[in-house]
């Protein structure tokens, strides 16, 4: 029976990987005295790095993680508490859930009666969410955005060799050089990946390889995208 051996992900602040496509939000992550009413929107998609950021932020100021999609009304003032600052993950979730958007408006507004800090992230500008709630929504539009970019040439390969890394899996260099310059540049399609290949790896006893990479990238992959098998 082969075991899953799987270690929690790093996410402390020197475990982030920085490069030009999270620098930016990085550095106003870095600087909540410049959030305009202390209320500051971090943006990216999936895998981009958002709940790792998220998560050393909330550590180094002492702040609650909620899910947004756990929030309600009548909760608001437990959830902010004596913290001087809260964070709020995948906010768009919320999006035409009448309860979640009341509570997160007046999260907003007790936030900043408060002058708590609070960080609300989320996979796309909230003009996307779908939001019901016009209030919120204008609130939303007028915070400042820390946006995550797509992983550049640097930081693929690298989140690669992380995310292998947290599974206890060593790979040989020419594996990760392999993928990184065939897959889409998706990291939400990296973690997927590292996961099914550790799955297959030990369900067959198998080395990681190319080759095992390459079957999985393929299946994983839409159509268009496919990758012609290595030799090894």
């Amino acid at each position: 029976m082969a075991l899953d051996l799987t270690i929690p992900p790093a996410l402390s602040r020197d475990d982030f990987l920085t490069t030009s496509a999270n620098r930016d939000a990085l550095a106003m992550l870095d600087e909540p005295d410049r959030w305009p009413g202390g209320r500051l929107l971090l943006i990216g998609g999936a895998g981009a790095g958002k709940s790792h950021l998220a998560r050393f932020w909330a550590d180094e100021h002492e702040a609650p993680i909620l899910r947004a999609a756990t929030i309600f009304p009548a909760g608001v003032d437990a959830m902010l508490g004596r913290h001087g600052a809260l964070v709020i993950e995948n906010a768009h979730e919320i999006a035409g859930i009448s309860e979640g958007e009341d509570a997160l408006f007046h999260l907003w507004n007790l936030a900043g009666a408060r002058k708590a800090l609070l960080l609300i992230t989320a996979r796309m500008a909230p003009r996307d969410w779908g939001i019901c709630l016009p209030d919120l929504l204008s609130r939303l539009e007028s915070a400042a955005q820390a946006v995550l970019g797509p992983p550049d040439d640097a930081l693929l390969p690298a989140v690669l060799v992380k995310l292998f890394a947290d599974r206890q899996i060593q790979v040989a260099p020419d594996v990760v050089d392999w993928l990184s310059t065939r897959m889409e540049r998706d990291l939400g399609l990296a973690r997927h990946l590292v996961a099914a290949i550790d799955e297959r790896s030990l369900a067959d006893r198998r080395p990681v390889t190319r080759r095992l990479a390459a079957e999985l990238l393929d299946k994983l992959s839409p159509p268009d995208h496919s990758t012609a098998m290595p030799s090894a």
